[in-house]
């Protein structure tokens, strides 16, 4: 498996007061810090290496998790020197970054084939393939999709018919070029609408539900769920 690299410096503002001294993906989920539950879903997948791309609060993080040697993983971190958003962050990273790569939401959890993630990937030939839970009839989504899979649309306004970015992307490095240098960018606002335009974007279809715990509502369905 290749390596897994989480987006984990956000300030997670929808989740305040609770993340006003605790990083979110420290947060507890069953008494247990969230980014534990992370790690060992895709341990259990065969991932053995991470990359944490942290940045507020982010000494915390390190400080607890260290080099992932009690989770039976390698753990690498990228602090960002200043807030530098989801394609900044990678940007920030480029020198850590192995050639492909899993990119993944720092407060989602999705049971996946991840095995299954990557044959996608490596069949479709495009630089990223994207998660997209297949919703329920006449349920928005946003991600529209070609027949084929490949994405043709991506808006944070919700789109009817389509499908919804369920947090875990696999990618290679090459999109590195199309992120900006030296500033804060979004790579879900401004990189994939250009991966889009190239025909760079595919998608695998999962049924599986992902979860999101950055706000209290979306905790507690994961609490139920793990339960």
């Amino acid at each position: 498996m290749i390596q897994a690299v989480i987006l984990a410096g956000g300030l997670g503002m929808r989740m305040r007061p609770h993340t006003e001294r605790v990083p979110k993906p420290m947060l507890p989920v069953l008494g247990r810090p969230f980014i534990e539950h992370q790690i060992e879903l895709l341990r259990a997948s065969g991932v053995r290496r991470f990359l944490l791309l942290v940045g507020y609060l982010g000494e915390q993080i390190e400080a607890h998790l260290g080099d992932g040697a009690r989770y039976g993983v390698t753990i690498e971190y990228s602090y960002e020197p200043t807030p530098l958003g989801t394609g900044g962050a990678l940007k920030n990273a480029a020198d850590k970054l192995e050639d492909d790569f899993l990119l993944i939401n720092g407060d989602t959890l999705l049971e996946l084939d991840y095995k299954a993630l990557l044959s996608r990937f490596r069949e479709s030939g495009r630089m990223v393939t994207i998660a997209a839970t297949r919703n329920a009839p006449g349920q928005p989504g946003n991600l529209l999709l070609a027949g084929d899979g490949t994405v043709v649309d991506y808006s944070k306004r919700r789109l009817p018919g389509a499908h919804t970015d369920a947090g875990v992307t696999v990618a290679n490095r090459r999109v590195l070029e199309l992120l900006p240098e030296g500033r804060s960018a979004s790579f879900e606002e401004e990189t994939v609408p250009e991966l889009i335009r190239q025909g760079e974007l595919a998608a695998y279809i999962t049924d599986r539900n992902f979860f999101d715990m950055g706000t209290p509502a979306g905790l507690a369905a994961l609490e139920a769920h793990l339960a």
